[in-house]
């Protein structure tokens, strides 16, 4: 979940949300405007993927339903989404690919049985979990030895750049809060939890994603955007080894 693009940077003097109250607000609006974060990402995470066919995959964070629908479109018959935000799922339950793979819970206590999951994705979601580590356990809990893991999320450097995670509505700009964290800090938290560091990538926005903002009117603004490292993606391997031995 990410920032609309004329939202790069958010402006000065926003609303300052919880996640629970952002999402429910942004909802009824988040896929009405394309997103170059969103569009970066696909172009990035789909041919990592491989086949997802007859994989059991858990979307984490789905909001909306936007992987779901892309892993459908790939074949996925297997594929669940959680999301803690009852008004973002009240969208994914609206769209066909969707409908009847959706969970309402929070991703630090997921309701799914240990080892069940080939591959998981959570994508814009890592600056939303106040205690990564929590969350980062109950990934390593539900994720079968040999699963993998992609996470996105805002690039440090965005941040730091003033770039924050929000969208404007008919009464504020609002700013999601945000715990921001290094790529270190991340990977030494998956690490911790058997996870295994395959790759991970910062991205740059390019060449199609001009084109959302020219859409957007706000092509004057792509140049200097497009120097920023705008989004950071893992993918990590679940070891071989079962969760008993990582509780040990």
């Amino acid at each position: 979940m990410a920032m609309a693009p004329q939202e790069i940077p958010i402006p000065s003097e926003p609303y300052l949300s919880n996640v629970a109250e952002g999402y429910e607000r942004w909802a009824r609006t988040y896929d009405r405007c394309p997103n170059p974060l969103l569009a970066r990402e696909e172009r990035y995470l789909l041919p990592l993927l491989g086949d997802v066919r007859k994989k059991r995959i858990l979307d984490l964070a789905c909001g909306t339903g936007r992987w779901l629908e892309k892993l459908a479109a790939q074949g996925s018959q297997l594929c669940m989404g959680v999301d803690c935000s009852a008004a973002m799922l009240g969208i994914a339950a609206g769209k066909r690919s969707a409908a009847g793979r959706l969970t309402h819970a929070y991703c630090e206590a997921l309701p799914f049985a240990s080892e069940a999951v080939e591959l998981a994705i959570c994508s814009f979601a890592l600056g939303h979990f106040a205690n990564l580590d929590t969350f980062a356990a109950e990934v390593s809990r539900v994720s079968k030895p040999g699963a993998d893991l992609f996470l996105t999320d805002l690039h440090p450097e965005a941040y730091n750049n003033g770039w924050r995670v929000g969208f404007r509505d008919e009464n504020d700009a609002v700013e999601i809060e945000t715990h921001t964290r290094t790529a270190d800090e991340s990977l030494a938290t998956f690490s911790s939890h058997g996870f295994s560091l395959v790759t991970t990538e910062s991205l740059r926005l390019e060449a199609p994603e001009q084109i959302i903002f020219a859409r957007a009117g706000r092509a004057d603004r792509f140049a200097s955007a497009a120097q920023v490292p705008a989004i950071i993606a893992f993918h990590f391997r679940r070891s071989q080894l079962s969760n008993e031995f990582w509780e040990t």
